[in-house]
């Protein structure tokens, strides 16, 4: 029988005791691993008055182009560029002078069928003509005064006049050009009254309201202006998934140019009970957010919605309440079901 020298025997028990010893501090350091220590935040409600800005765009009350209704010359050019005109003040003639010859001509000829109608009419009472005979004269007279009032109407079209009052843009032609009714002569904008048009995403639909008052401010100039919403577009855009609205600029409107940049400020009712956590408690998913609850020192991930955000905080709409605990940090390295060690909470 082969008996192991004393030596090697001495070693290999040396080895299985330093075995053990490493196997009981192994032990210890790796339970530590299965608990994380993490920092958390407690959800409480608070009072949050919620404020957007978009941009948004001045526009007159009215505006459109000048056009004139006819084609041809024009004799007569009124445009006062820069300038407040009236309601229906002339700003353009074009040539009707073959206009004005052919009324001439049929004014003459109505003179004649005058005459002729007053003699038939006579003439029928003693019987000297048939009833069609004074019919007929009666139907030339009447066709002829149909005549004239088309080519006075025609006379009328060629007048170019405001079609409202306003301020009167640039001139885009000049006098002898000839124009058609595509030719633009001019802009008018009405500037008594302005408006405001601006768009808001499609979840603040529900609270905007006509009668509701925003605050703007245009580039280059430090004023806030106020405006009353009128309206609202009666569809959100596909595109933008946004909602126009229109409002009325109330008080003073100095500085202010139809067209210009404009930054609006929507001010909501404020909630009373809003949730907000930090955003770093956010964990991002395919199918939408989530937050990682502490519950009895396990991880519990659960999904939530979330609102109005600024740098720092963002809101909760859905999927907490109060007195919940919540990791802000560790988020995402913290499996589900993981076993966690509250380090400090969180403000």
């Amino acid at each position: 029988m082969n008996r192991i020298p004393t030596p090697l025997l001495l070693l290999l028990l040396i080895l299985s005791i330093q075995a053990c010893n490493e196997k009981k501090k192994a032990a210890p350091s790796g339970q530590k691993r299965g608990t994380a220590k993490v920092d958390a935040f407690i959800i409480k409600t608070e009072s949050f008055a919620e404020n957007i800005e978009t941009p948004g765009t001045i526009v007159a009350n009215e505006v459109t182009e000048i056009h004139p209704e006819v084609s041809g010359r024009v004799v007569q050019l009124n445009v006062r560029e820069g300038q407040l005109v009236s309601k229906g003040t002339v700003l353009a003639r074009v040539y009707d002078g073959d206009l004005q010859a052919q009324l001439k001509k049929l004014e003459a000829q109505l003179a004649i069928a005058k005459v002729n109608e007053d003699r038939a009419r006579q003439l029928v009472g003693i019987q000297g003509i048939s009833k069609q005979d004074y019919d007929n004269s009666l139907l030339t007279m009447q066709n002829i005064q149909a005549d004239i009032a088309l080519v006075r109407t025609e006379i009328s079209r060629t007048v170019v006049r405001a079609p409202f009052s306003g301020k009167m843009g640039l001139k885009a032609i000049s006098p002898g050009a000839y124009v058609t009714p595509a030719t633009v002569i001019a802009t008018i904008n009405q500037t008594s009254t302005l408006k405001i048009d601006f768009v808001v995403p499609e979840k603040y639909t529900s609270k905007i309201a006509p009668g509701q008052f925003v605050n703007f401010t245009v580039e280059g100039n430090n004023t806030s202006y106020a405006a009353k919403v009128m309206a609202t577009e009666s569809n959100v855009s596909v595109t933008n998934r946004s909602l126009t609205v229109r409002a009325v600029v109330t008080g003073p409107a100095q500085g202010l140019i139809p067209g210009a940049f404009a930054k609006v400020k929507i001010g909501f009712a404020p909630k009373s009970n809003a949730i907000f956590i930090p955003t770093q408690a956010i964990l991002p998913t395919a199918r939408g957010k989530q937050v990682i609850l502490v519950d009895k020192g396990q991880a519990l991930f659960s999904d939530v919605e979330t609102g109005s955000r600024d740098s720092a905080r963002v809101e909760i709409t859905k999927g907490l309440k109060t007195g919940d605990t919540i990791l802000v940090t560790g988020v995402m390295a913290t499996k589900p079901n993981t076993k966690v060690s509250i380090n400090k909470i969180v403000n």
